[in-house]
């Protein structure tokens, strides 16, 4: 799939857990809903961390670049060691190893331990990048170009600064789920797995399919790309999720923020 898409997807993804949450009796604070929706929706772009055209290699200017190419090098150097009988042959690290559920928890959990051990600065180093990620993703048409930079950074840091200091007031989610004392933000490590999850099964609808399961062996492969029947799948940027997919994911974010919320 491509950014706008992966973007869409993540967002409705955690208003639909906010929707379920609200249907089971336990709502989230609307602050939470919100923050949630904007970081799965930034965080359901980085697994694309290891390709160098990606729209996250764009996001934060030379850093970004230079990172994407070392993540690269790293999932080539992972499938190589790791690969299998029946595993293709490769000359990249693209939809390897970030493209994993293993990859999904350690980068949603290594965030939630920074944010409880780094305290504020770290949250809003956390929010930062992913409303950098999520402008890129929904603003897609707004935030494109280098001249334009500078705004969706000066955004996003605004944007991560009013969101912390609303999400510090008492009752507003600082403690959501894990409520024990030394346990606020830990919550932040859950729409990042989400995000990162719902881009990998995004990318399995797609031609390639993705090797969501690593390292767990099926056959003769390692790096299996799970995906439905070929003839269900599509290219990445086609009619189909332009014209289908995008819409719907709209609807049912709609739909979920509206249950979430206590409006349906």
């Amino acid at each position: 799939m491509m950014g706008p898409a992966h973007s869409l997807s993540g967002a409705a993804a955690w208003l639909g857990v906010g929707a379920a949450v609200a249907a089971a009796g336990h709502p989230m604070p609307w602050p939470v809903l919100l923050t949630g929706a904007l970081i799965s929706a930034g965080a359901a772009l980085a697994p694309d961390l290891d390709h160098k055209a990606a729209t996250i290699s764009r996001a934060f200017g030379p850093l970004s670049r230079w990172l994407c190419e070392i993540v690269d090098k790293l999932s080539y150097a992972v499938y190589k060691a790791t690969r299998k009988q029946g595993d293709a042959r490769r000359s990249g690290g693209h939809r390897t190893l970030t493209h994993t559920w293993l990859w999904a928890v350690l980068i949603g959990a290594g965030a939630a331990e920074l944010a409880v051990a780094g305290g504020r600065w770290a949250v809003l180093a956390i929010l930062f990048a992913h409303m950098v990620l999520a402008i890129e993703g929904l603003l897609w048409r707004a935030a494109r170009g280098s001249s334009s930079d500078v705004l969706v950074w000066l955004l996003a840091a605004t944007s991560a600064w009013i969101i912390a200091g609303i999400l510090d007031k008492p009752g507003n989610g600082s403690a959501w789920l894990f409520t024990e004392p030394g346990q606020e933000y830990l919550w932040l490590g859950l729409p990042i797995v989400l995000g990162a999850l719902v881009h990998d099964i995004g990318d399995a609808l797609t031609v390639s399919g993705c090797p969501i399961l690593w390292p767990i062996p099926i056959g003769r492969k390692r790096w299996y790309p799970l995906g439905p029947p070929k003839v269900m799948r599509f290219r990445a940027g086609s009619w189909i999720e332009l014209k289908v997919l995008m819409p719907v994911f709209m609807l049912l974010g709609g739909l979920g923020g509206a249950a979430a919320l206590g409006f349906i």
